[in-house]
């Protein structure tokens, strides 16, 4: 069963301490563009993650392939539709960095159908993470290459069913083995060798935040901005550092400065919160909500 609506509200997940604030309640028109990613509540179904948003009064949600396909397309594109919930973006397509000709034939061929996936959830967004190096390969110039190969073979397709392709740049401690695109400056480079309604960029504070001259690149990208997605960076880093991750507010991130620059592009689409953390994870799902719109209402909100 959902854990919701009757979560703990006075308390922060998964710090503990007390909340600065009371928790906006649905059809708080603060609450409008604020999107839940369906990592941040890793152990919800789809169908509790639609309920959860719902709950907490949110008109988006950021859906992963893996879940959707558990419910079944038609079934979650119904479920999603009749909550009246937007679909902000579809996670993920790519890892397109495999030298092997085979390998490469069966990205291309999943990413094609995530397309198709997106455009049946009536979502314009398909984010796509590059993928790290292949085993035992060193040239990740290369890698970076087959990328933006990659990316200009699934363009076509894309404008065909109405889907603008995300090139997410990662923080440089994922290069090796998830993004070899580290930097919002390389991933415009790709993007903007095919026009900007069918190729653009993630904006995620947590890859980009130490990037010299990020709100530099950020003015670059322009209209090129599909996703905007918050969390922060915290420290000390877990062993995995996947699940480094941190709700906003609690690490390094200086989300006025992102978000005000993101704004002066005229973004004016959602703002996913996307949070890898096992103590975020274990937190009822009710009380991660809560504390999520807090934040943004508090330290992103206000910027957009």
């Amino acid at each position: 069963m959902t854990d919701f609506p009757h979560a703990v509200r006075d308390r922060d997940v998964p710090s503990g301490v007390a909340a600065r604030m009371s928790t906006p309640e649905p059809g708080d028109p603060r609450l409008a563009r604020l999107s839940l990613n369906q990592r941040t509540t890793a152990n919800w179904s789809l169908r509790e993650a639609v309920d959860g948003c719902t709950a907490a009064g949110l008109g988006s949600i950021g859906v992963w392939r893996e879940p959707v396909a558990e419910a079944g397309l038609a079934t979650a594109a119904r479920m999603i539709g009749d909550a009246g919930l937007r679909v902000s973006s579809v996670c993920r397509g790519g890892f397109f960095t495999a030298a092997e000709p085979a390998a490469r034939a069966a990205a291309h061929r999943d990413n094609l159908a995530a397309i198709d996936e997106a455009a049946a959830l009536g979502c314009r967004t398909l984010v796509l993470v590059p993928g790290g190096l292949p085993e035992g390969d060193r040239d990740i110039a290369g890698a970076r290459s087959r990328v933006a190969e990659a990316v200009a073979a699934l363009v076509s397709h894309a404008r065909e069913r109405g889907v603008r392709l995300g090139i997410e740049p990662m923080h440089p401690i994922f290069a090796a083995d998830r993004g070899v695109v580290s930097t919002l400056a390389q991933a415009l480079d790709i993007a903007e060798q095919h026009p900007s309604d069918v190729a653009g960029v993630v904006v995620d504070t947590f890859h980009v935040w130490w990037e010299p001259g990020v709100l530099e690149q950020i003015d670059r990208a322009g209209e090129r901005i599909v996703s905007y997605q918050v969390c922060d960076w915290i420290t000390p880093l877990p062993a995995d550092t996947l699940l480094s991750r941190g709700m906003v507010g609690d690490g390094h991130v200086d989300f006025a400065a992102l978000t005000r620059a993101v704004a002066a592009t005229g973004y004016r689409g959602d703002v996913e919160v996307e949070i890898f953390n096992a103590d975020v994870w274990a937190a009822p799902g009710a009380d991660v909500l809560a504390t999520m719109a807090r934040r943004y209402v508090e330290l992103v909100q206000p910027y957009l």
